[in-house]
């Protein structure tokens, strides 16, 4: 069995994994197929009832190994996207302890998620795409991993006002980029997925839509800031904390042993 699972084999293996998971999986099954509180974001609606999303289970994400994981799993998945269909994308559950449940906020995980970013550099074997920049302040960058670049996705238990970023363990979700071949501000399809996404986030949410949420090759537009959003109407750091191949050994707020 690998490490990158389909909905339908969960559907019906669920009660085989550890409770964690299966509670996680639960979480994420009742949120994003809800009827009477949609899901904003349409392709991740789709792509779960479609069978279309693919799914891995990490442990505590302050773990150097929990990075290596990550790795694993983003390089199984690479090879199984494109044949998984055009609404796919990849989430990831991580075990979230009590001691980070009760006391992590929201500029807590998002140092946490750099954090696994960068690491997971360290075991990337391939080198960086070289039609996609190295360096985030250029509106063109992506996140990249094992030559593919991913937009990602990350949502937290501390996000409260931003419920399409809440969830109830860290959950990060990479969606490959060629995933929005069709679905961008050039194309038909992607200026009414725009207005219907934009539409149901002012529903979905308790505040306003976040400014950084825009096109990816936009001038103004910076893709890492969408990676992770604050729980506020408007807060972004003002550069990018990602940098490819830089260890991090210290995690926030590490557990007091």
């Amino acid at each position: 069995m690998g490490v990158v699972f389909e909905k339908n084999w969960l559907d019906q293996h669920l009660p085989s994994l550890p409770l964690w998971q299966q509670n996680a999986f639960k979480d994420f099954s009742l949120m994003i197929a809800d009827e009477a509180n949609t899901f904003p974001c349409i392709p991740a609606r789709t792509g779960f009832l479609s069978n279309q999303l693919r799914f891995s289970f990490i442990g505590d994400p302050r773990e150097l190994q929990s990075a290596k994981a990550l790795a694993t799993c983003l390089k199984e998945y690479g090879y199984c996207a494109r044949s998984a269909g055009k609404y796919t994308s990849h989430a990831i559950f991580f075990e979230t302890p009590k001691d980070m449940l009760e006391n992590y906020e929201v500029e807590d995980y998002r140092a946490l998620f750099w954090t696994l970013l960068n690491n997971v550099t360290v075991f990337d074997e391939k080198e960086w795409p070289r039609e996609i920049p190295s360096d985030p302040s250029v509106h063109t960058w992506e996140f990249c991993f094992d030559g593919e670049p991913y937009f990602v996705f990350c949502a937290t238990p501390a996000h409260q006002l931003r419920k399409s970023r809440h969830f109830s363990t860290l959950l990060m979700a990479f969606q490959p980029r060629w995933v929005f071949e069709d679905i961008n501000d050039t194309t038909v399809l992607g200026q009414k997925l725009k207005r219907l996404i934009r539409k149901r986030i002012d529903l979905y949410d308790a505040i306003p839509g976040h400014p950084d949420l825009k096109w990816y090759g936009q001038k103004d537009n910076y893709e890492w800031k969408q990676y992770f959003l604050s729980d506020d109407e408007g807060h972004s750091p003002s550069t990018c904390p990602f940098l490819r191949g830089n260890l991090q050994l210290t995690f926030p707020k590490e557990r007091n042993n």
